[in-house]
């Protein structure tokens, strides 16, 4: 029996509590799925502060956290390309095959529709306190962003000094006058 695999894209700027709900929905659907760190190519930056490999750390531990089987989800940094025309292809070429993609982005869900995916929108859970803006915005207001994540986020922003890169990175570069 052919296995049913499903593909979520998103930047995970950090993994949150509402990914790994999504990831949970979308593991009720599918035998296997997906999970591409969009902008893999971005980092320190403000709204992108982490590296790919913090992120795909950041997800196999909370997942793992999570005890969800390591042998129903595969994870893959995906750069972007800017070239939207090709951009469902790139990812197919990146990818396991996938019958379903899990999007709630306009363009990529129009993109894969136009080359026949079946395309379906996740559940959003809790958007306005579970998004990576938030947590940010938290962590930068030395507020209570912990709740937000999972444990392993937390864990891993802690160990690569995440907390003092975001709070750099927020800081205006001051010119000469």
């Amino acid at each position: 029996m052919q296995k049913v695999r499903g593909i979520l894209i998103g930047r995970m700027q950090p993994v949150h509590n509402g990914h790994m709900q999504v990831i949970n929905k979308i593991l009720e659907e599918v035998d296997e799925i997906i999970i591409g760190i969009g902008s893999a190519q971005i980092s320190h930056e403000l709204k992108d502060p982490f590296t790919a490999g913090e992120r795909i750390v950041m997800i196999s531990q909370a997942l793992a956290e999570a005890e969800i089987d390591a042998s129903r989800y595969y994870i893959i940094p995906m750069q972007d390309i800017n070239f939207n025309a090709i951009w469902a292809s790139h990812v197919k070429m990146m990818t396991p095959p996938f019958s379903i993609v899990y999007s709630g982005n306009p363009l990529v869900k129009q993109l894969f529709a136009e080359e026949g995916y079946e395309v379906r929108q996740p559940p959003l859970y809790d958007r306005l306190h579970l998004s990576g803006t938030e947590v940010r915005r938290r962590i930068l207001e030395d507020k209570d962003w912990q709740e937000l994540v999972p444990k392993a986020t937390a864990d891993i922003i802690e160990e690569i000094n995440g907390i003092e890169r975001l709070k750099n990175l927020s800081v205006k570069e001051i010119s000469d006058i």
